[in-house]
């Protein structure tokens, strides 16, 4: 038993109970803390900025997932869900974006015990404590969360809440094209020809691509999908050809080991380090950007690579450096973040990518993701700040504790149990792997 095991529960706090607990987001991970709540009988609203569920989602829907399906299902959603004769698919295939939605948070979205409570094309913008901005101490706990609501036509409202769940993820909060974490000199001059992660190369962005010159910038994995399309592009569309710029000397976190017991994910380091190889991808490692600057029809990136300061041409640039949390909304709300990665403080020393980069992580739940501000919690992607790797199956293990603690069942809610798929790498250059994760 711990003082954080003694606090009182939000639960407890006489007019809050009457007001729902706020989820933001309705992706996988949101619409997991909503079947979970409906199971403990806790009344919720769902509040998306998007026109549709999981948008984000269906934005890389083309994409196909590491995990199967039966690391892809929340086990709460997945019991309502077969009381309406919902059946899994395929447990060990992995499904692209668009199925998953398709398949599984679409039909989830749709259960009477959650359509009600979602509203989409509802923004987000700010979450404060009813009448109080930070600073105010006296009587904090007891007083209703607010969220700042904007709607699609420009509304804009306040809510009350008992409890608020940030699942609010990162897509839409891109890292920068600069190494310092600013927003690279000279962005706005090429902005028209950088595209976010993960475009359908071979779909609805083909144009876009095709018969140019085109850069990926980025290490990870979403920068290896987009690669893999542009290879198979290039051998369709004269004139494409294939770069990748990276700032490290070796493509961190794109995993190649014959260990990875995510086969796709395997699968996608060995294909693009046979690219590489091949001579498909022109890879330009320990590229850091500084500036950008549109030359006549082309786009220039100018960065230090081996102590000079040198200029990269193309035409077209794909911005896979990854995605980093919107804490602008949160700006009144007492959190406590690491300093690093931007993760819940407790949480951080498990997924920091300067120790650990494979994805494996410790159990946690509520514990890890509390904050100062009784009663909120950012989970999902987010919860993760600036560190990569997030797979789903940790999200809903986080969300089914979070849930517990709201309802006063500490003995669940600190029970905590994730087995997640290893990767057996870490890191990899273009061709070798090490292990540093067990």
């Amino acid at each position: 038993m711990t003082l954080l095991d003694l606090t009182p529960r939000v639960a407890d706090t006489g007019r809050l109970t009457a007001l729902p607990v706020a989820i933001i987001g309705a992706g996988p991970i949101g619409l997991a803390a909503a079947a979970h709540l409906v199971e403990r009988g806790i009344d919720f609203l769902i509040f998306e900025a998007g026109d549709e569920v999981a948008a984000s989602v269906r934005s890389w829907g083309h994409t196909r997932l590491f995990s199967p399906w039966k690391h892809l299902v929340d086990p709460a959603s997945r019991r309502l869900l077969e009381q309406q004769g919902w059946v899994l698919p395929d447990p060990e295939r992995a499904p692209s974006g668009a199925e998953l939605v398709e398949k599984y948070v679409a039909p989830l979205a749709a259960l009477q015990e959650i359509a009600p409570c979602i509203r989409t094309g509802a923004e987000v913008i700010g979450v404060t404590k009813e009448g109080m901005d930070r600073t105010r101490t006296a009587g904090r706990a007891a007083t209703p969360f607010s969220l700042r609501v904007r709607t699609a036509d420009g509304e804009v409202e306040d809510i009350a809440a008992r409890a608020v769940i940030d699942a609010s993820g990162t897509y839409l909060s891109p890292n920068s094209l600069s190494s310092s974490g600013l927003e690279l000199l000279g962005m706005t001059e090429i902005a028209d020809r950088v595209t976010a992660a993960l475009p359908d190369v071979l779909g609805r962005d083909r144009a876009v691509f095709a018969g140019r010159r085109v850069t990926v910038v980025g290490a990870g994995h979403s920068a290896a999908n987009t690669l893999l399309a542009l290879v198979k592009l290039a051998r369709e569309e004269a004139g494409t050809t294939v770069t990748w710029l990276i700032r490290n000397t070796k493509a961190v976190r794109v995993s190649s080991s014959p260990d990875d017991e995510l086969i796709g994910r395997a699968d996608l380091g060995s294909r693009v380090d046979r690219a590489v190889q091949r001579g498909d991808i022109a890879l330009v490692d320990g590229f850091e950007a500084i500036r950008a600057r549109r030359a006549g029809d082309a786009v220039e990136l100018i960065g230090h690579r081996a102590g000079e300061v040198v200029t990269h041409e193309t035409d077209v640039v794909v911005n896979a450096t990854g995605f980093r949390p919107n804490l602008d909304m949160l700006r009144e709300i007492r959190l406590e973040l690491d300093e690093i990665v931007e993760a819940p403080k407790r949480l951080a020393p498990l997924i920091d990518p300067n120790v650990h980069s494979c994805g494996t992580v410790e159990p946690h739940g509520f514990r890890e993701l509390t904050h100062p501000e009784q009663g909120f919690f950012i989970v999902g992607m987010k919860s993760y700040g600036r560190a990569p790797t997030f797979l789903l199956a940790t999200g809903y293990e986080q969300v089914r504790s979070v849930t517990a603690w709201l309802a006063g069942d500490t003995a669940s809610a600190a029970n905590v149990e994730l087995v997640l798929p290893a990767t057996g790498v870490c890191s990899t250059d273009a061709g070798s792997g090490g292990s540093c994760c067990s």
